[in-house]
């Protein structure tokens, strides 16, 4: 049976996570202890990775991003920001893509970044098991989540609470009062915490402006375009008929459902207004008043952030809310009198 980490931490009379910063490289590990700790993993055999080159350098140079899609919007665009940064500061980019939310089954990335030797990881938008955030701080890995607040680790995201909330100024302040809801799926909210929060504050808008939130017009969707068709026909075809506006918790569920109101003769904004929260490539063209984000620069500022850290800085990562813009265009009005 081969040497194992724990065997290197019993012989240097050090924790785990010590021995894993210090074979690593990463800062907050004395010289004494790193060069113990070295001594005691070369004499004993122990190599962390495929290649002996993690004893000389302590460092992999890359950083392991973990995604439950690749094909979204958001993520693809925070995607490329971070390989952007990377790349620059000569690090690599793991991609870990689970291929949607998986349930009620175990996930085996945890073990495979450690076995990788990465040496920093992201998250995006994706809620970790407490065994799973266990794991990672075990290994003491750097983590930061982007695009949404991931408990046990700092992010960098907008303050979905208050850019919800600015939609649905704006659609109060034109004088709506029968407001539909196209928002997340219940899955959505159960793996992170975005569309549980804009939720809470649509909810509380209408509150605060006396408004009722009808059943048939909150739809459930999947933040994507397809979805949006489903929803806004549901939200169409309901015994509550139209409203006067609708909400979506995304552009391309917003994006859908002007193609289903078009495709019905339903006419934006004349008969319907329409916000979403994005601002996709595609939101200009189709004239979609939204929430603008820039999931680019996102990723970019985390990623700076992670190799600040990893370079030794002091309270590198730490939560960073990020800017947001209600970009006002054509898909919005007051309601007909």
């Amino acid at each position: 049976m081969g040497v194992c980490i724990d065997d290197v931490a019993a012989r240097a009379q050090v924790s785990t996570a010590t021995v894993s910063r210090a074979l690593r490289g990463l800062p907050r590990v004395s010289d004494a202890t790193r060069a113990k700790v070295l001594e005691v993993a070369e004499a004993m055999g122990y190599v962390p990775s495929p290649s002996a080159s993690g004893l000389a350098t302590g460092r992999t140079k890359t950083v392991g991003v973990l995604v439950p899609f690749v094909d979204r919007w958001y993520f693809g665009h925070a995607i490329e920001g971070i390989d952007q940064v990377l790349r620059d500061h000569g690090y690599n980019l793991l991609l870990f893509s689970l291929g949607g939310y998986v349930h009620g089954q175990k996930r085996s990335f945890t073990k495979s970044m450690v076995r990788k030797q990465i040496d920093a990881l992201l998250v995006l938008s994706l809620g970790l098991s407490d065994e799973e955030l266990y794991q990672l701080h075990h290994t003491d890995i750097p983590l930061l989540s982007v695009g949404g607040p991931v408990e046990g680790c700092p992010g960098v995201y907008i303050d979905d609470i208050a850019a919800t909330t600015a939609a649905m100024d704006h659609l109060i302040g034109l004088g709506h009062r029968k407001i539909g809801y196209l928002h997340g799926g219940v899955e959505d909210q159960r793996n992170f915490r975005v569309p549980a929060l804009r939720t809470v504050a649509f909810e509380a808008a209408m509150d605060r402006a006396g408004l009722e939130v009808l059943p048939d017009w909150s739809v459930p969707g999947d933040f994507t375009v397809a979805d949006g068709v489903r929803a806004a026909a549901q939200i169409f075809d309901s015994p509550a008929g139209l409203p006067t506006a609708i909400f979506c918790g995304s552009d391309e569920m917003a994006l859908g459902l002007m193609f289903e109101a078009q495709r019905r003769g339903i006419r934006i904004p004349e008969e319907l207004s329409v916000v979403g929260i994005d601002d996709h490539d595609f939101s200009a063209p189709a004239g979609l008043t939204t929430i603008a984000q820039s999931p680019w620069e996102h990723g970019r500022t985390a990623a700076r952030m992670l190799l600040a850290e990893l370079r030794g800085t002091a309270d590198s990562v730490q939560d960073t809310t990020m800017p947001f813009e209600l970009v006002v265009r054509t898909s919005t009005a007051p309601p007909s009198r």
